[in-house]
């Protein structure tokens, strides 16, 4: 049993009178301490599926356990309780606060989980990133992959078990997507965080345990990687 299961998922979409299908009966498992990318040209439904399983939105139909728990039935009240203690969000665009340093971005997303919200501990959580000395600039003080290496650092205030990634190194450069990606990849390793990354990029499903190609809203394929390479061995 995996700590993330789709069975028979669907998502439809009103566009005026027309019915568009996002996905068409998604049915695959993560476990626990995967690394998983979810893989496909824009449209296919990557981005979807990773909002329906980080409780964003609901399933037109199917269902969807995440540690046992199937998330389609839950509450709105529920569900954000399911969002703040289970899933750390990493999204293409950084969001961060322009007018709060990087330790205060941290320290922000802390306030919101059961976790102690003190500086010593966003700064921890930016050591973890590699931004200890960074932590008192504001993230226009920032390269864009440190910005990014922060807002990883604030998905693990919540010390999330699944850790999902839309497009984590869409707004990067190679050098400094490689860095984040090999962030993502020893926080998988080391704390055995799930991983759910998203990308359109071939190169970066290298990384993965298993990749999930998705094509028109259903699943063409579902490949395991023997030996995946580290960030640094991408070739992009």
């Amino acid at each position: 049993m995996g700590i993330i299961e789709l069975q028979g998922v669907t998502k439809q979409y009103a566009m005026g009178e027309v019915t568009v299908d996002a996905l068409r009966g998604l049915d695959f498992d993560i476990e626990r301490g995967e690394l998983v990318v979810l893989l496909g040209p824009s449209g296919c439904g990557k981005t979807t599926t990773l909002n329906l399983i980080g409780g964003l939105d609901k399933p037109t139909s199917g269902q969807i356990a995440v540690g046992g728990r199937d998330i389609t039935r839950l509450s709105e009240h529920d569900l954000t309780q399911y969002r703040r203690d289970t899933i750390g969000f990493v999204f293409q665009f950084f969001n961060l606060i322009p007018t709060l340093t990087a330790a205060e971005n941290v320290l922000f997303a802390l306030t919101l989980t059961h976790r102690r919200a003190v500086r010593d501990t966003a700064v921890e959580l930016l050591n973890l990133v590699g931004l200890r000395e960074r932590a008192n600039h504001f993230p226009s003080e920032l390269s864009g992959g440190e910005q990014q290496r922060v807002a990883i650092a604030r998905a693990l205030a919540n010390r999330p078990p699944v850790l999902l990634c839309d497009e984590p190194t869409g707004n990067l450069d190679v050098g400094t997507g490689v860095q984040v990606l090999e962030v993502i990849r020893t926080l998988n390793r080391s704390d055995g965080s799930t991983v759910v990354l998203v990308t359109h990029n071939t190169a970066i499903a290298t990384i993965a345990d298993r990749v999930v190609r998705l094509h028109n809203g259903a699943i063409d394929r579902v490949d395991r990687v023997d030996h995946p390479v580290s960030a640094a061995d991408v070739t992009w």
